[in-house]
């Protein structure tokens, strides 16, 4: 396990929303990226928690913000190196980013996600 402050977790996730293409950024609407430090089952790294875009028609308006949660421990204890630790953090960003687009984890892993 890599130590990691939060301070510093906190900016590689934001990063990695930075890393986000800007057409595809742009397009995001009504989500929040919280970091949280336990997750709420043993080796999830991150969870989407809402609505993707796909599904979202005329009746969605007045709702809360979908989440996106990225868990800071479970990413730590499976990482050996900082560098481990950016791109854990990266694919794990990418892959929740990817669940509000509509986009499963089938065609995750068929895009080498």
């Amino acid at each position: 396990m890599v130590e990691v402050s939060r301070e510093l977790f906190e900016e590689l996730v934001a990063e990695a929303l930075d890393g986000i293409p800007p057409e595809l950024g742009r397009q995001m609407r009504n989500v929040a990226v919280v970091i949280e430090d336990e997750a709420p089952h043993p080796g999830l790294l991150g969870l989407y928690h809402g609505i993707p875009l796909t599904a979202r028609g005329d009746w969605y308006s007045g709702v809360l913000p979908d989440r996106i949660a990225i868990y800071r421990n479970e990413i730590l204890k499976i990482c050996e190196t900082p560098d481990d630790v950016v791109n854990e953090v990266r694919v794990t960003v990418v892959h929740e980013v990817a669940h509000h687009f509509g986009i499963d984890d089938d065609r995750l892993r068929e895009l080498g996600w």
